[in-house]
This record gives C-alpha cells, structure tokens and sequence, in this order.
C-alpha cells in the first residue's frame, strides 16, 4: 500500500534529498570516505556548507549585507540566542501560538518584554491584528507558521523596529521579502533537512550592539566569522539541505513552490468547506498552506476514531492533531505531492459516502 506523509516534522523531504544523502554516507564526494566520516574543514564539505548558503541567498533574493548560518541546538536554542543577542532593553512579541510563547518566555531572562497582542484566549485560532508595536523595543519578534495549530502570516510586517521571525515551517513555502526583516531562523526539519540543523538569516549591522558579554557559542559572530565551521557542525543535515536547495531551484524556486503549496492547500480546504462530516478549526483568511488542521463536525464527533482508523487504513500517515488541538492534520510541506493531498480528499469523501 503506498503511505501518504502528513507527519508535522520531521516530516517528509524530497525523494532526491533523501537518495542523494544515503549515496554521501556510504560515498562522500568519491573520496572513498562516507559523510558522516568526513572532515567538517576538508575542502569538499567546505565547498558543500558554501554552495548551501550561496543557494539559501539566491532562492530568498536575500540583499546584501546579511550572513546565513547553519548551527545545531534547533529553532528553540533561537529562543535564547535572538534576546541573548539583540535584547538590550525591551522586546516586543506577538503571541501566535506554542512556539511563539516559548520564545517569549526565553526572552524574559534578557530584558524587558511586550506581548503586544495574543490569541491564546481563543486557543490560537486566528492571528491578532490592529495591534501596536512600540517603538522603542530592541526588535519585534513573530512565528510566521504556527504549525500544531494551523495559522500563518501570509504577508510581510511592516515593522517600525527590528523584526525577527521563526519560519520553520514555512521556509520556502511562499515569496519573502527578506529586506523586512532583521533576522529570520526555523529548525530544518519541516522544509529543508532532517532534525539537527537549524538555519539563521541575520542582518550584519544587527551584531554586537548588546553591552552584554555573550557566550562564544551563542554568539552569531562566531558563527559567522567561522562560516558555520566554528565547532563540528551536523554535517549530514547540512548536506541534506544542499540537495533540498538544489531541488528547490531546479522545480523553479520559491514563487513554484508557493503556487503547487496554494493548490494542495485550496484542494484540501475545499474538502473540509464542502463535506458536511468536516470542519476547519481556524479564521479563514489566517489559514495555514502547510499545517492544515480539521475536526468532525459536532453531530459526527464519535467518528474521529473511525476515521482516522480509516485513513491509515488508506495510506495517511501522520494525520492524527496535536492534542491541543485535537481532531487531524495535515502538513503540505514543499515536498509533499499534489497526489497526497488528492488521496485525502478521496478517503475523506469516501468516509463521508460511508456514513451518509
């Protein structure tokens, strides 16, 4: 039976991500020696951690003037090294979801913080607007995904101070304009990578402003004189993200990407809007393209268990929701076919055939 990967991350990559990195391990670059045996400062790896950043800066048209860098630890280590970095005095935060009030509470430790608005009263179900952000905050900080609940900013903030971003999960989903931003990182397991490396997109005037002394690993300047090579860094995933990269751009780049995620997306949604049995759980206009999040209806609640023994019966893998959530999930991600999405439709309606 062939299995549909919905899983919210890590999550599914690429076909020729996965088969190029397996032909590394055993084989790296035909020097006899496998990938996870090679040296992080031998020419060949330099070459792939410098091609990685190079293609990172062509497919996000990033301008001049910012540094991209490859380090472990995950998007929840960003938690503390954005305020260990950039809080001086005051940060602003919008509370978006899990992740976002995670990486708020890390940045208390640092300074003052601003929640300047939240959705969490309505359990995160649409994104606050008509909000104020102040102007004396060090930096303004968002998640533009909220991946366990299935909202996502669709355009790019005007900010008046700094802003800051967790894309994990969006990363290449959709056209971004860089320029707005002073720094942007995510974990790559949901776009790019398997687990253990994280991505940081960071404005280099942005460094060395804090009168705080900041740990030599924490510090981005490190990682940025060193060009990711300061320590061992995980060499697999960075290798990994080179073949996503060059996947990326041979399909077409981001602005393909955004057009293939928008069409899963508008199939999916239409299923959910049209059959009586389903039911989205979020403000339409603040709907994810990549975590798509869904319920029974109130009168055919006692079906999810059926349901989802249904769809693994069909091949779905992953689709079970985040316990705050509850109900199912779907996560489009980049590498995620059309035909995935198309058999989710199809065991939906055939579900809803079933109990009619």
């Amino acid at each position: 039976m062939k299995k549909y990967n919905f899983n919210a991350g890590p999550s599914i990559l690429p076909k020729e991500t996965v088969e190029n990195t397996i032909k590394a391990i055993e084989d790296f670059a035909g020097s006899g020696i496998g990938l996870m045996e090679v040296s992080h400062r031998s020419k060949d790896f330099e070459a792939v951690v410098n091609e990685a950043v190079a293609l990172f800066k062509e497919l996000l048209h990033i301008p001049d003037g910012y540094s991209v860098i490859f380090l472990g630890g995950g998007a929840s280590l960003q938690f503390c090294m954005v305020p260990f970095n950039l809080l001086e005095k005051k940060a602003a935060y919008l509370n978006t979801g899990t992740w976002a009030s995670k990486a708020q509470k890390e940045a208390k430790l640092f300074g003052e913080v601003v929640e300047v608005a939240s959705s969490k009263e309505a359990n995160y179900t649409y994104i606050p607007k008509n909000y104020t952000i102040p102007k004396d905050a060090d930096y303004f900080h968002i998640t533009t995904n909220n991946t366990i609940f299935g909202t996502e900013l669709h355009t790019d903030i005007d900010s008046p101070v700094t802003l800051v971003a967790d894309m994990s999960s969006d990363i290449f989903s959709r056209p971004v304009d860089v320029s707005k931003y002073g720094l942007i990182y995510g974990g790559a397991q949901k776009n790019l990578a398997p687990a253990g490396l994280t991505f940081v997109v960071v404005k280099d005037e942005l460094l060395g402003k804090v009168t705080r002394a900041i740990p030599t690993m924490l510090d981005y300047r490190t990682h940025v004189k060193e060009n990711s090579l300061f320590n061992t860094p995980p060499v697999v995933p960075i290798y990994a993200a080179l073949q996503t990269l060059r996947w990326l751009k041979a399909l077409g780049g981001v602005n393909e990407m955004y057009k293939r995620n928008k069409e899963k997306a508008d199939l999916l949604y239409a299923e959910i809007d049209r059959n009586k049995l389903f039911k989205g759980t979020v403000a339409v206009e603040d709907r994810s393209l990549m975590n798509i999040c869904f319920v029974m209806n109130e009168k055919y609640r006692e079906l999810e268990p059926e349901f989802y023994q249904f769809a693994v019966s069909r091949g779905m893998v992953g689709i079970k929701g985040h316990r705050s959530v509850g109900g199912f999930r779907a996560s489009t991600y980049n590498a995620l076919p059309k035909e995935a999405v198309a058999a989710l439709v199809e065991t939906m309606q055939e579900f809803e055939k079933k109990n009619s």
